[in-house]
């Protein structure tokens, strides 16, 4: 590498410019800056994490915007901050410029990577020769490796996939009727319960044993793991903002009662990926379709990638779902009459509850679980959107792509466009862009990201959350105690009342005068 294209050597370059406030980008689509600091604007934060603010990451997104929809011009959506010193951040809102950049990551010479720096935490808890937080040829190698057990060739293989749905089959059925039991014997007709935590277990359990194969039982799963992987994934959060050493917290002493905790819950974290290796030994779950000769050590860190951020991933996807159908008891009933009758979880069945289908997509439009998608230039890069709009980046940005604000603009997502309001949850807008003739290429909303780095776990991740929520619908109805149905954000977004529900049996319901409300 040449020595002036060291860090260093570019900060310094670009210094005089940012002290006169010339904007570093150029091109047709001219982001707005931002100050650092705006005293008496409103602004719900700083535009940037600190260790008052990391908890609430959509409010620093959101600040980037604020007051942005009173501006007419690219950017509206598009905004940066470049403070001296320091390489520029963009925050974008657009689709097209979310498309174009997404489509231009990857591992060939000039082209945009993944940006490392939110995944700090995750890299220390986890290790840093992963799929999420490799770039270049190491990514493209992990990449390959993974296309064959979660590809849709292999989950939807006949022979593979009746294996796979009828181990699941048996999972969900299980965990439904212990809920079911709970109800009958609570002798209440209605229960009032938080899912996320029984969505989580569930998840993690159709992961480890029916997935990889893992010998663990359910009651190990939801005392011991499931608690501890939550910690885990509580303190990358922390981490990746409070620990500018970057000292994993396994290395620290136990002088307090938090970290003698966290260790303990990294032990079970370490602990749940051996007994996952263990299956690929005794090439339990789809393990054979695994094509890699590396030893366990090499997979072990992408294991863990796997276990916590599927985890996350897929519960955030099923408990947003649910929780919007228990806040529109109409699209619930819409459901229920497509599945009520459905027994063979196959993906043809599965395809023709097309209500079914549109309710999952209206969740990952308004409520992704990925409210962000982190890149970075490798160099002075053009990118060209579909629509013929150009904005040239310099070398060294970090750029934000603000799928959660893109997907709840009505710029974007409103009236104009699909009929109906951005913010409100309506599963028919997707026959309505169908009937104005838009493609899905000119409707992404990137539930799993999009381009060559979309989310390797896409297919399973639809036909766990489409299985689960499906299963549920059928054996109950349920509303939500709040109309409101706010978000909290971490490593992913999920409902802030953990998806609090009163439920009802079906069987008990449609004997019962007490509508739901």
């Amino acid at each position: 590498m040449a020595w002036f294209s060291f860090p260093g050597y570019q900060r310094v370059k670009r210094l005089p410019r940012q002290l006169v406030r010339i904007c570093p980008f150029q091109g047709c689509i001219k982001p707005t800056r931002i100050s650092l600091f705006q005293v008496g604007s409103g602004r719900p934060t700083l535009p940037f994490p600190h260790p008052w603010n990391y908890d609430q990451p959509l409010k620093i997104l959101e600040t980037f915007f604020w007051g942005a929809d009173r501006e007419e011009g690219p950017g509206r959506h598009n905004r940066y901050l470049d403070v001296p010193g320091f390489a520029p951040i963009l925050v974008t809102r657009d689709p097209g410029v979310i498309r174009a950049i997404c489509m231009d990551t990857g591992d060939k010479e000039g082209q945009f990577d993944r940006d490392t720096l939110p995944s700090k935490g995750i890299a220390r808890a986890t290790g840093k020769d992963t799929l999420l937080y490799s770039n270049g040829a190491l990514w493209k190698h992990q990449r390959k490796i993974c296309a064959s057990p979660f590809g849709k060739t292999s989950l939807f293989d006949p022979i593979v996939f009746h294996h796979f749905t009828d181990t699941f089959r048996s999972t969900v059925t299980q965990r439904l009727k212990s809920l079911r039991r709970l109800l009958k014997t609570s002798g209440q007709i209605k229960l009032r319960l938080q899912l996320e935590p029984e969505i989580k277990t569930v998840m993690l359990e159709l992961l480890a044993i029916n997935f990889f194969g893992a010998e663990v039982s359910y009651d190990d799963l939801r005392e011991r793991h499931v608690p501890a992987l939550e910690r885990v994934i509580g303190s990358i959060v922390t981490d990746t903002v409070k620990n500018p050493l970057g000292i994993r917290v396994t290395r620290l002493p136990g002088f307090t009662g938090r970290i003698t905790r966290l260790k303990q819950d990294y032990a079970a974290f370490e602990e749940l990926t051996d007994l996952v290796l263990v299956g690929r030994k005794n090439k339990t779950g789809l393990w054979d379709k695994v094509k890699s000769e590396a030893p366990d050590k090499a997979l072990r860190s992408n294991i863990k990638v796997f276990l916590a951020g599927a985890l996350e991933a897929t519960t955030s996807y099923a408990s947003w779902a649910i929780s919007h159908l228990a806040r529109n008891p109409e699209a619930q009933e819409k459901v229920y009459q497509e599945v009520k009758d459905v027994d063979d979880y196959i993906p043809d069945i599965l395809e023709q509850a097309g209500y079914f289908g549109q309710v999952l997509e209206e969740t990952l439009r308004l409520t992704p679980s990925l409210y962000f998608l982190p890149r970075r230039t490798t160099r002075k890069t053009l990118v060209e959107t579909a629509d013929d709009r150009s904005i040239v980046i310099p070398q060294g940005t970090h750029v934000l792509l603000d799928v959660w604000h893109a997907n709840r603009h009505e710029d974007h997502w409103g009236v104009n466009v699909t009929g109906y309001p951005a913010l409100d949850f309506v599963p028919e807008r997707w026959t309505e862009l169908a009937n104005r003739g838009l493609l899905s290429k000119d409707t992404l909303h990137f539930g799993f990201g999009h381009g060559p780095r979309v989310c390797p776990g896409k297919h399973l991740g639809q036909l766990e959350v489409g299985l689960v929520v499906g299963a549920f619908v059928k054996l109950f109805r349920f509303h939500s105690l709040d109309p409101k149905n706010e978000a909290k954000a971490g490593v992913s977004t999920k409902p802030s009342d953990g998806t609090l529900v009163e439920l009802q049996l079906r069987e008990t319901a449609e004997n019962s005068t007490d509508k739901p409300r």
